[in-house]
């Protein structure tokens, strides 16, 4: 399988996503990466960091700009059709790339994959598939930043794709999902909520109702539906609280040397809860419901975070995630046809 991989993307780029390209090609024998950016500075970075016993699985494409973070994503894809984001993206509408994977500007990956590659059938918007870790099992947040003006349909395709995502990544047998509200009456939230609560209540999903934001780590579902604006805020929210209580962690044990010996001697659970909690561990998020597998990696992606990305694209590859995105929408339509001659209610 071919993924293209946008080596200009990112805050550490292009070294970070070079380094962790190197080390999934010594992970995964059946991947082979296009490295796209400035191709004399990544081939010199890749060749530096000893690329040359994969080499036989690389290749590169020169482009000659950047799409920066603060690029506005429309204008980036009209403005900058030679960035290392466009390029990857129409390396897959050429069917040259199987997937592409960037650490790039996140807007600029939703429009130029919407744009250059369109919704599957049967989805009018993607949504992005964040992975959550919880003390028990890690739960799928969709969508976590890619759209802001949802409707109901979106939030009832965001439903059925996470619960896909769920089963073939996560490996989750019959997925709970969850609509997030205010509260978990069905009466509660906005009339985007109650109008989705309606959909997902009358769908084939196992639909479990409202949740509230303190569920989703108490008593976590296996997909937790929302509108964009509200899951991106979820999300770096829930880094930013993650990272601050590992900060006052340290200080508080800094404080004496009895405290000091206690972080010593509970040094084994600590490392076990900062690697559940280390995004570097769940690589990237699958952008769901458009033709192509696109994998959108964090900003701040380590060499090790860019090549559990690579790891998620040859996953969703494997197991042909889009396909049966196709049949689940299908098989929706298929039952809300059937209910509305037959008026019987849905089972």
């Amino acid at each position: 399988m071919k993924i293209a991989l946008d080596a200009m993307g990112g805050d550490y780029a292009p070294d970070s996503p070079i380094s962790g390209a190197i080390e999934a090609l010594h992970l995964f024998p059946d991947v082979h990466l296009i490295l796209v950016g400035n191709e004399p500075i990544v081939k010199e970075i890749f060749y530096k960091k000893n690329g040359q016993a994969v080499q036989q699985r690389v290749e590169f494409l020169h482009t000659s700009q950047v799409v920066g973070m603060e690029d506005p994503p429309i204008e980036s894809v009209r403005h900058k059709r030679d960035s290392s984001i466009s390029r990857c993206v129409e390396l897959i509408k050429k069917g040259e790339a199987d997937a592409v994977v960037s650490a790039g500007n996140t807007g600029a990956v939703v429009a130029a994959a919407t744009v250059y590659l369109r919704t599957l059938p049967g989805i009018s918007r993607a949504g992005i598939a964040s992975v959550i870790p919880t003390e028990k099992n890690p739960f799928i947040l969709i969508d976590s930043g890619a759209i802001i003006d949802s409707t109901p349909e979106n939030l009832l395709d965001f439903g059925i794709m996470g619960s896909i995502y769920a089963k073939k990544i996560l490996g989750v047998s019959n997925p709970r999902v969850g609509l997030l509200s205010i509260g978990t009456e069905n009466v509660k939230g906005n009339e985007l909520t109650k109008s989705a609560f309606k959909l997902l209540s009358k769908s084939n999903l196992n639909f479990v109702g409202n949740i509230e934001g303190r569920d989703l780590f108490e008593n976590p579902v296996d997909v937790v539906v929302c509108d964009g604006f509200v899951g991106n805020v979820v999300l770096k929210t829930s880094e930013s609280v993650a990272t601050a209580v590992v900060r006052w962690l340290k200080r508080e044990f800094k404080k004496n040397p009895i405290r000091i010996l206690g972080a010593i001697l509970a040094k084994g659970a600590f490392e076990s809860v900062k690697k559940k909690t280390n995004y570097e561990e769940y690589g990237g998020a699958l952008l769901l419901g458009i033709r192509g597998t696109c994998i959108i990696a964090h900003g701040s992606s380590t060499p090790k975070a860019i090549c559990n990305a690579i790891r998620v694209a040859r996953e969703a590859l494997i197991q042909n995630v889009n396909h049966i995105i196709i049949e689940e929408i299908k098989a929706h339509h298929e039952l809300i046809e059937e209910h509305k001659r037959t008026s019987l209610p849905i089972t």
